[in-house]
């Protein structure tokens, strides 16, 4: 809703379409318009005055502010008759660029032409006792005579053909500069072209280069691959001949060994055991590495495999200052593949009661952001920050640790990594040391 007019007017004569540009003119500069705008405003009505003069009646005039929203110079003409307004916004189409919006309807009471101009961000703010003065300066405002509005007229196109020609002299400047940026451009173009060109033949070299040497790492991966499984599959078989012999030499119905006899056959069938142990480890990585192990994806009952890795693992807790705490799953359940979700989780445990001398050793799990954590915390040495990618290489071990119970090989973290890999997973460490070491598996609650 607009406010009370701040001015009306009637044209009537020839004369008047002076008066209304004059009073256009001050409204304009009133009201905060800048001076290229003013001028605008003038010449709009003028023009939309000459041509509904034209038709022979009178046309009543009014300036006015829309409050709402952006501030609003609205100049509202209207005339008496129906049926020309699809006339007037054919002839009047050209003057609609003055304005920011320009409108003709037929109405019940006649013609009428709607014009609109923003007022700047900096225009003064229109309260309503500035209104009353723009108000009361209009009311005081005398016109002055067509010569002196002819005047006006003559000294804004001078002032704009100044600027026109000052514009004129800055493009053909511009014009200039951007000619003699161009050459240097194209120069500078042709000269990146040519170093590009070489460029492309030294990387195209260095691919094919790449390309022969990935070529030759993934034969490399997958003799080392073949290796490990032939070799630990051909080991297999004489150690475990070999823990069997020494079980055999043990046992009570064979001849009686001497102490230091015993003594020796047990350490063999302990280092027979380690070396099984190993070898089993080379072979599950070759597999793992070599991509024969498929998922077997279900739903896995988490308290149940929480509950069977407690009881299988509780037995390698054999020191009282520490324990081992597996915490009631938060997730019930777990679409994944239960073998190899339970055999990453037993090589962490593992991994962690064998460099914790005191504290605890704690397993659990909870759902974050649509995935599953599973976290093993422990109060063990720590790793420093350095080492803590290092140690999920194969048989690459802290320098410095000792396990506190059993021997490690340095294959667990690796596969426990890897097997997280073929669960659609991943597998990091937060560590430091004299702090223990928090192990955490993200998987994804639905394969």
């Amino acid at each position: 809703m607009t406010a009370e007019p701040l001015m009306r007017m009637r044209l009537r004569v020839e004369q008047d379409i002076f008066v209304v540009r004059q009073l256009g003119r001050e409204v304009a500069r009133a009201v905060g318009l800048e001076s290229q705008d003013q001028t605008r405003m003038a010449t709009a009505l003028s023009e939309v005055g000459r041509v509904l003069l034209a038709s022979g009646r009178d046309t009543d005039v009014a300036f006015s502010i829309e409050p709402i929203g952006v501030p609003t110079l609205l100049v509202t003409m209207a005339q008496p008759g129906a049926g020309t307004a699809i006339r007037l916004a054919g002839q009047l189409q050209l003057v609609g660029r003055l304005v920011d919006t320009m409108e003709v309807d037929d109405g019940s009471s006649g013609t009428v032409v709607r014009m609109a101009r923003r007022l700047p961000s900096g225009a003064p703010r229109l309260t309503p006792d500035r209104m009353d003065e723009i108000r009361d300066g209009l009311t005081q405002h005398v016109p002055g005579t067509p010569l002196d509005e002819l005047a006006v007229q003559n000294q804004q196109l001078i002032t704009a053909l100044d600027e026109v020609r000052a514009q004129r002299d800055d493009l053909a400047r511009l014009n200039a500069e951007l000619e003699e940026t161009n050459r240097g451009v194209m120069a500078l173009y042709n000269q990146l072209s040519q170093e590009l060109e070489e460029t492309n033949r030294g990387v195209v070299a260095l691919y094919a280069e790449l390309d022969e040497k990935s070529a030759q790492l993934r034969a490399a991966s997958e003799a080392k691959s073949r290796f490990l499984a032939n070799v630990s599959h051909e080991l297999r078989a004489p150690v475990t001949a070999i823990i069997g012999l020494g079980r055999l030499l043990t046992d009570s119905g064979s001849d009686e060994l001497t102490s230091e006899q015993a003594r020796q056959v047990d350490l063999i069938r302990t280092s027979a055991s380690d070396l099984l142990t190993l070898v089993n480890d080379l072979l599950d990585l070759a597999k793992a590495e070599a991509g024969r192990i498929e998922p077997n994806w279900s739903e896995v009952d988490l308290k149940a495999m929480f509950g069977q890795l407690r009881g299988t693992l509780r037995p390698m807790v054999t020191r009282p200052e520490v324990e081992l705490v597996v915490d009631e799953p938060t997730l019930p359940v777990l679409r994944s593949d239960e073998v190899l979700l339970a055999q990453v989780l037993r090589n962490l445990l593992t991994n962690a009661l064998k460099f914790t001398e005191t504290g605890s050793v704690r397993l659990s799990v909870r759902p974050i952001d649509g995935d599953a954590e599973f976290v093993v915390a422990d109060t063990g040495t720590g790793i420093p920050p350095e080492l803590q990618e290092r140690i999920f290489e194969e048989f690459y071990q802290v320098p410095g640790s000792k396990p506190v119970s059993g021997k490690g090989t340095g294959l667990g973290l690796p596969y426990a990594r890897r097997l997280a890999g073929i669960l659609g997973g991943g597998l990091r460490v937060d560590s430091a040391p004299g702090e223990g070491s928090t192990f955490t598996l993200r998987l994804p609650i639905t394969s």
